[in-house]
C-alpha cells in the first residue's frame, strides 16, 4: 500500500474512534503526538493527556456508548517529503449528529493540519491541528461551553 493511503487511513481511522466512543483508541493514535489549537494557545500531548482531553469534552450516550455523531472528513491532501519519512496532510472536517432531542444537523465543521511521522516503518501521527471555521449547536456532543471557539 502506498505511503499517501496508510497516512489517509490514520486520518479516516480518527473518525472512525471517536465516533465509535473509543477514547481511548482516539488517544492512542496521539500516543507520541500532540493534538493543538493555536487560536485557543491549547496544547495536549501524549495518550494521558488527550485520553484526558476527551474525556472531559465529549459525551458519550449509554446503551451505545458513542457521542452519537459521525466526523465527516474530506478534501484530504497529503504530502510525503522527498525523505519518504515525514508527511504533512490538510483537511476538512464536519461533525453531524443527532439525538432523540436533536434532530440530524452539522454541528460543527473546520479544518486539520497534520503532520506525520514514520517509525519503524508504521505511520505515526506526530501533531495535529484543529482549526474551527463554522460552529453550530455542539451542547449535545460537548461537555462544555463551546459557543466562543470559532
Amino acid at each position: 500500500m502506498e505511503d499517501s493511503r496508510r497516512i489517509e487511513n490514520l486520518i479516516y481511522c480518527y473518525a472512525e474512534r471517536i465516533d465509535a466512543g473509543d477514547l481511548e483508541g482516539v488517544a492512542e493514535l496521539f500516543r507520541d503526538a500532540e493534538i493543538v489549537s493555536r487560536v485557543h494557545n491549547v496544547r495536549h500531548s501524549g495518550f494521558d493527556e488527550v485520553l484526558k482531553m476527551y474525556q472531559r469534552a465529549c459525551r458519550l450516550y449509554q446503551p451505545t456508548g458513542t457521542p452519537l455523531t459521525k466526523h465527516l472528513t474530506t478534501n484530504v491532501i497529503i504530502e510525503v517529503d522527498e525523505s519518504g519519512e515525514q508527511a504533512h496532510a490538510r483537511s476538512y472536517y464536519t461533525v453531524i449528529q443527532a439525538t432523540d432531542a436533536l434532530p440530524l444537523q452539522a454541528i460543527i465543521s473546520g479544518r486539520y493540519k497534520d503532520h506525520f511521522r514514520k517509525v519503524e516503518s508504521q505511520w505515526r501521527f506526530a501533531s495535529r491541528e484543529m482549526i474551527v471555521d463554522l460552529i453550530g449547536n455542539c451542547s449535545a456532543h460537548l461537555l462544555y461551553d463551546a459557543s466562543g471557539i470559532a
